[in-house]
Formats: C-alpha cells, structure tokens, sequence
C-alpha cells in the first residue's frame, strides 16, 4: 500500500454491503437485531420501499471507512494482511467500539444490540482494511 487508489476502495464498498446484507440477514443477526430495537414486521416492510436508496447511502459511507483506512494503512506502513487485521481491530476498538457503547450508556438499547451492530462493524473493518492491503 502505498497510494490511495479507486478500485480497492469501490471492493471494500461492495464488501462492506454484501457483509451487512448477510449479516443482517434473519436466519443470522436480523431476527435478533429487530426485536433489540422493537422493529416490527410491517416496519420492516415498510422500509422495503427505501432500501435501495439506503443501500447506495451505506455503500457510499463504506466507501469513505475505506479512503481513511487506506490512508491509515498507508500512514502506519502496512503492508500484509496481518497488518490490515491489526488495522481494522484497532479502528475499530478506537473509533466503533467507545462511540457505540454510548447507545447502551444513554440510549438504553440493550447491550445484545450493541453487540450485534459493533459486531458487524468489527468484522467490516477487518474485511475492508484486508482487502485494502491484498488489492495494493
């Protein structure tokens, strides 16, 4: 890694998306993800209607995780894939981790929650920051 380029930043997107399709998935997380925040089905259908232009938000979002951590990666000198899993947990421990629990501390969601969203954002950095490193 040693300049920020497009096309590894437009994979770890994609990644990001896929990753919380599956991860969001009722036979994985879903089911347990909409009865922590008191989703209903109707709600969930209902938001059926807007998940297309979600997804290009979340995918556009994913894209910019992607141009800092890169950056990062750059910065820091990483150039393996243990090095990008190293970069992705301490992203994630110093950034996702600390800002999230406070959806525990002041919003009174249940900690299950937490884990299920903060789980997924762990797995997503790691994913995306090996992908940057593989695709350099």
């Amino acid at each position: 890694m040693f300049e920020v380029t497009f096309l590894p930043i437009l994979v770890a997107g994609i990644a990001n998306v896929i990753l919380g399709m599956v991860w969001y998935n009722p036979r994985v997380f879903g089911t347990a993800w909409m009865a922590n925040i008191a989703m209903t089905p109707e709600m969930a259908e209902k938001g059926k209607k807007r998940m297309p232009i979600m997804a290009l938000i979340s995918f556009l979002a994913a894209m910019v995780v992607a141009y800092v951590m890169d950056y990062f990666g750059i910065a820091w000198g990483v150039f393996d894939w243990i090095g990008a899993v190293e970069l992705g947990f301490w992203c994630w421990v110093g950034f996702v981790a600390p800002t999230m629990l406070g959806m525990v501390l002041w919003e009174m969601k249940p900690f299950k929650y937490y884990a299920i969203v903060s789980g997924y954002w762990l797995v997503s950095f790691i994913m995306m920051a090996v992908i940057l490193v593989l695709m350099a």
